[in-house]
């Protein structure tokens, strides 16, 4: 079932883009660290909406990390410690779940002083079994936990959101 269309999802990002940018009005420059590929893709969407209508700075970075077995691998951001010191950093991810990748994206972060963390997903589920706190939300979702989300990012005309 298609719970978002092409035109759904560019008028979720623009919000996005519009509420990221309202509680950093300050900001001179924002960091968007996208999770592996789709949330990188993401954080690029996001990046094109808020540069059409604000010169905030914004710097797009990779966090790599295994979502499956967050512990066996190193979570890496390919950006330095320097870059990301006393910067506004949003981890941008697709969907939030249980909150486990989410939760280990965090781990870069830890052994640096920035000025404030923030996350930003598509899709909100409410099945949350660590203490993650999404601050930007295209769409909430309350389903079961045997149901699945697909996120469809890469061509523009046939982005989609589908409960399968």
């Amino acid at each position: 079932m298609k719970l978002l269309t092409n035109t759904q999802i560019a008028q979720k990002i623009n919000r996005l883009a519009i509420e990221i940018l309202e509680h950093n009005y300050t900001e001179k420059s924002i960091v968007l660290a996208g999770i592996n590929n789709n949330g990188l893709g993401f954080a690029k969407l996001i990046k094109r909406a808020i540069n059409k209508i604000s010169d905030v700075e914004i710097t797009l970075a990779n966090i790599t990390l295994n979502p499956a077995k967050p512990t066996k691998d190193d979570v890496s951001i390919n950006l330095s410690d320097e870059e990301l010191k006393n910067e506004v950093v949003i981890i941008v991810d697709d969907v939030a779940n249980t909150g486990r990748t989410i939760f280990y994206a965090f781990k870069p972060f830890l052994d640096i002083i920035t000025k404030k963390v923030e996350v930003a997903v598509l899709v909100d589920r409410k099945h949350k079994s660590f203490p993650i706190k999404v601050d930007y939300v295209g769409l909430s979702l309350a389903t079961t936990l045997q149901d699945n989300i697909k996120v469809k990012l890469g061509v523009a005309k046939e982005r989609e959101v589908c409960l399968e």
